[in-house]
C-alpha cells in the first residue's frame, strides 16, 4: 500500500509557472516512483526536483571550507551523513558526549541541497557549523558552478547496481502514488538498465564522479559502498585525511564507526 506521506519532491504543489514551463518542454517518460519524471541536463527528476535543481544551480554559494557528499538515490546517504558529521564535528560534539546523532537522525543535521531548493530559492545555509556539510544527488555536470569552481570537497560513494535497484524499488513502493503501484517490477528493472529511473542513467553519475577523482583527486574523494562496509575504519581514517582532520595517534575511529553503525 501507498504511504500518505509524500516528500515535497515528489509533489507538483509547489511549482511555479516557470519550472512548468521548463516542465513543457522536457522529454518525460512514466516511472514507478511518480507518475512522471522529466530529462533534464540528462539525468531523470520529479516535477518538484527540478525546480529544487534549478534554484540550487543559480543561487547556490559554495564556500572554500564546504564538504558535499553526493550519491546515486539508495547508495548509503543516511550512512555517510552520519559517518561525515560525526567525522568533521568530532570537536565540537564528543563522541563520548551527548552527541546529536543519538537524538536525531542524520536528514536534518545534514541538509538535501536540491531538495531544500524546492519549495523556494531563498534557502539560508549560513547557520549550519563549519565546515558546512551538505548532500546531494546531482550528477557532477549539474552541480553548481560555485561548487566546482571553489575549493570544497566533494565525498562521493557508489554502490552495486543490483542494491540500488532492490533498495529503490521497495522504497518507491513505500511512496508510490496510486497510479504506479502495479507497476510490474520486470519493466521497472529494464527501465533502471536503461537509465530511467529518478537520478538516473546509473553508469553516468558514477563514471563522472570516477573520473572527477582521477583528474582531481584532491577536490573529489570516491568511496563504494561495499568497501566502506568491509573497511569502515580504514576508509574513515581516509576520508580523514582527505578532509583535513586526520586523526591523531590518541583518538580511537572506532567510536565514531560505532556511533554511526546501524546498531545505535
Amino acid at each position: 500500500m501507498a504511504s500518505s506521506y509524500v516528500p515535497v519532491y515528489l509533489g507538483d504543489e509547489i511549482l511555479t509557472q516557470e519550472t512548468r514551463d521548463l516542465l513543457s518542454s522536457l522529454p518525460s517518460e512514466k516511472g514507478w516512483l511518480v507518475s512522471q519524471m522529466y530529462q533534464y541536463e540528462g539525468s531523470w527528476h520529479t516535477k518538484a526536483m527540478l525546480q529544487g535543481i534549478v534554484n540550487c544551480q543559480k543561487h547556490f554559494e559554495a564556500n572554500d571550507s564546504d564538504i558535499i557528499l553526493a550519491t546515486i538515490p539508495k547508495s548509503g546517504t543516511t550512512w555517510l551523513k552520519a559517518l561525515l558529521f560525526a567525522l568533521i564535528h568530532r570537536n565540537k560534539f564528543p563522541v563520548c558526549g551527548n552527541h546529536p546523532l543519538l537524538a536525531t537522525n542524520p536528514h536534518p543535521l545534514v541538509p538535501y541541497l536540491e531538495g531544500d531548493y524546492c519549495v523556494s530559492p531563498d534557502v539560508n545555509f549560513f547557520k549550519l557549523p563549519s565546515p558546512r556539510l551538505m548532500q546531494t544527488h546531482l550528477s557532477h555536470h549539474s552541480l553548481p558552478v560555485s561548487i566546482k569552481s571553489s575549493s570544497c570537497k566533494i565525498v562521493y560513494c557508489c554502490r552495486n547496481p543490483k542494491d540500488v535497484f532492490v533498495s529503490l524499488w521497495h522504497f518507491g513502493k513505500k511512496l508510490a502514488p496510486e497510479e504506479t503501484t502495479d507497476y510490474p517490477i520486470e519493466k521497472a528493472v529494464e527501465a533502471f538498465c536503461n537509465g530511467k529511473f529518478i537520478g538516473g542513467p546509473f553508469w553516468d553519475h558514477v563514471l563522472e564522479y570516477w573520473y572527477a577523482s582521477l583528474e582531481n583527486p584532491n577536490k573529489v574523494f570516491f568511496v563504494t559502498y561495499e568497501g566502506l562496509k568491509k573497511h569502515t575504519g580504514d576508509m574513515v581514517k581516509r576520508m580523514a585525511e582527505f578532509l583535513g582532520c586526520g586523526f591523531t595517534e590518541e583518538e580511537e575511529v572506532s567510536k565514531i564507526v560505532k556511533l554511526c553503525s546501524f546498531e545505535s
